[in-house]
């Protein structure tokens, strides 16, 4: 658990009002929005690959944001719930999603019941988390027995040599950059979410059968046009990863 002189309810509020403001625009950042086209087609692969044929199941979409990842999984058929903290990222994705369910609650408490959804997705929540292990039990709650859990994250605080470069003299919202760093110093993985520190929490959970992917190049190639080089780069430089982890058989909701 995160060590702070701050409560946890301080901290979910600045994390609320951060994505919040960042709303309006976030569709407009490279690597949010999922490009018809290749794009599109990359993370239905890897989603398929991991998920399996969609067969209705019942999948909630955490810190669904603006509901990229909603639309993905709803065209490969899932039946979606999207869940964020943030009221303006949800009129967002109601707005492209009408016929889908968007909840408003922090996902680390979602108040959903007990063994009520088959799939759990997240796409850069877990490096957010103010208390994983609470979080990842929780998920671990809301999941029905033999329920699938996939996370698609990233370390997107060390930096290596290449990154160090890439990102010197970058022009830069100071005033956004100051917040985000005021924020990722009191989550727990305020010096990166690595993938075995997260296996391990899952598996501290209860997950088994848990699978790592660093495999994610076909995403970033397609996503390389819109990037541009030196994004593009330091994409490449970064721990990125997915995570597939299962809630065994046989146990209680």
């Amino acid at each position: 658990m995160n060590s702070h002189p701050h409560s946890n309810r301080d901290i979910r509020d600045e994390i609320r009002d951060y994505w919040s403001d960042r709303a309006a625009t976030f569709d407009n950042d490279p690597g949010h929005k999922i490009e018809d086209g290749a794009e599109m087609a990359a993370w239905e692969a890897l989603f398929r690959k991991h998920l399996g044929p969609a067969r209705g199941r019942r999948l909630l979409d955490l810190a669904s944001g603006t509901g990229e990842i909603s639309r993905l999984c709803k065209g490969l058929g899932f039946e979606v719930t999207g869940l964020d903290w943030a009221e303006p990222m949800l009129e967002r994705a109601r707005m492209k999603l009408p016929d889908v369910t968007f909840l408003q609650a922090d996902a680390e408490r979602t108040m959903l019941p007990s063994g009520s959804m088959d799939v759990i997705v997240t796409r850069h929540l877990v490096w957010t988390l103010v208390d994983p292990a609470s979080a990842f039990a929780e998920w671990y709650r809301v999941l029905a027995p033999g329920g699938t859990l996939l996370l698609v994250d990233g370390d997107f605080v060390t930096r290596g040599l290449l990154a160090r470069f890439l990102l010197r003299g970058r022009t830069v919202d100071r005033g956004r950059m100051d917040r985000h760093q005021r924020i990722l110093q009191r989550v727990h993985f305020s010096q990166g979410a690595r993938a075995s520190s997260v296996s391990d929490l899952l598996a501290q959970a209860g997950f088994t059968d848990l699978r790592t992917d660093k495999r994610l190049g076909r995403i970033h190639r397609a996503q390389r046009s819109n990037l541009g080089w030196r994004k593009s780069l330091l994409r490449l430089s970064e721990h990125r990863y997915l995570i597939r982890a299962t809630k065994p058989e046989g146990i209680e909701p």
